[in-house]
């Protein structure tokens, strides 16, 4: 499976978080996911919470379009970003 792949809805994301880092970024391509560094530490949802809105600001879309939708306590994640196509969301993450 791709990073970034087609959805009916959007596009799907594969993610490899890296939590409590000096600034949150795009840091490149971990296996068959991106890997993003985050500042936010891994606590209560925090991590989470933050790659989410991350990825809306970077994606130019709402809060609301962006939803994970698995690996809510792993570093492994996969989110659905609405309203987007794969190569517009490339085109944006490359940045």
């Amino acid at each position: 499976m791709e990073a970034i792949s087609p959805a009916p809805d959007g596009t799907r994301l594969r993610i490899h978080l890296q939590p409590g880092a000096k600034r949150s970024a795009v840091q490149g391509r971990y296996g068959d996911a991106l890997k993003i560094a985050i500042s936010a530490p891994p606590v209560d949802g925090k991590a989470n919470l933050e790659l989410c809105r991350f990825l809306a600001k970077a994606c130019q879309v709402p809060l609301a379009d962006v939803e994970l939708c698995s690996g809510l306590t792993s570093r492994d994640k996969q989110l659905l970003i609405r309203g987007r196509s794969p190569e517009e969301i490339r085109d944006l993450l490359e940045k």
